[in-house]
């Protein structure tokens, strides 16, 4: 492809503190404004942020606001996608901004192989207060998140799901759109389909993009225990696990809540397993902790948040098992008191 024709979408709601900075990176990029459409797909905003997208417009015409009446983040993904006849089609946060060579680097990269349908880049977290900074340390590191590498550092190679990809048009065309049943994970359940369909991800540390991190500690445990819930709903449409990773929260989880049962055994090794489970575990945490917390607050913080990814994620993974396997119940809202 020479100069392909490159269109972004931006599912957003009330980002009126961030929306401006996202779009000016874009209007900044290198790439031709003639080759460029942006849809900034909007859930019904109460703030600023239609406001702001609309002073855009004027300035410059290759920006467009779609109302997105379903205001789920899907929805949103889909109505840009299908906006305009694109080559590659680059999906963005409200809270992200990108390098100015982004897109350059993105249709470099697809270069590589015929075969490659989606890339991505590393993502650097922006902090804003302590916490915030504490939490993008801990999804920095892989004791963290495992080995999703746009979070951990520079690697560059074949991934299983990339941060805000750049996708072929033909992609679209093949397996179809992002699946708006769901409310978290549809990236995830796009490119599992994607891989399925033989088409690869690629992973470039050229490509680089910032992303405002807004968590805080209850918010994080909300978000993934989200991921964990939502996770197994794919699995179940999909009769299978999607990564191994995925998996390793729910045996934390189930070993807290019934290893207790150890006790019960009259051999006193039996008794010990307990105890060593949790020293190894946070034994673990605290050494990959050291590494990145720069203060002893932070440590403690970062032991934390380490423990709100795992056991949040795990938790909603075991409820999801319950709910969509067991039980064979639809999608619930759960209120969560953190």
């Amino acid at each position: 492809m020479i100069n392909p024709r490159v269109s972004i979408t931006i599912p957003c709601r009330n980002e009126e503190k961030y929306i401006a900075r996202c779009l000016n990176s874009i209007v900044s990029c290198t790439y031709s404004k003639e080759r460029i459409n942006v849809y900034v797909c909007d859930g019904n905003s109460n703030d600023r942020t239609q406001e702001i997208i609309s002073d855009f417009q004027i300035k410059y015409p290759f920006v467009h606001l779609l109302k997105n009446e379903k205001q789920t983040t899907p929805h949103a993904l889909n109505l840009g996608i299908k906006a305009d006849d694109s080559d590659i089609k680059i999906i963005l946060g409200a809270h992200a901004e990108i390098a100015p060579n982004y897109i350059e680097k993105c249709i470099e990269t697809f270069k590589i192989s015929e075969q490659i349908a989606c890339v991505g880049g590393v993502l650097e977290n922006i902090t804003e207060d302590e916490d915030t900074e504490v939490i993008a340390k801990a999804m920095s590191s892989g004791f963290g998140v495992g080995n999703a590498y746009f979070r951990t550092g520079n690697y560059s190679g074949y991934v299983d799901t990339v941060a805000f990809g750049a996708y072929k048009k033909e992609v679209f065309e093949k397996i179809s759109f992002f699946d708006e049943e769901l409310i978290r994970n549809q990236d995830d359940e796009f490119n599992y389909r994607l891989l399925k369909a033989g088409y690869k991800i690629y992973l470039s540390s050229e490509i680089r993009a910032a992303y405002y991190v807004r968590s805080s500690f209850s918010k994080l445990f909300k978000q993934y225990f989200q991921y964990g819930y939502w996770k197994v709903f794919v699995n179940k449409k999909h009769q299978s696990v999607t990564t191994f990773r995925q998996l390793v929260p729910i045996f934390f989880v189930l070993f807290l809540l019934f290893s207790w049962v150890f006790f019960l055994i009259p051999i006193p090794f039996f008794r010990w397993i307990y105890p060593i489970g949790i020293i190894l575990y946070f034994t673990t945490s605290s050494v990959f902790a050291i590494k990145i917390a720069g203060s002893i607050n932070a440590f403690f913080k970062i032991i934390y948040v380490f423990f709100i990814l795992h056991f949040a994620y795990g938790f909603g993974y075991l409820l999801g098992i319950k709910d969509f396997f067991i039980f064979n119940t639809s999608p619930k809202h759960y209120s969560l008191s953190r």
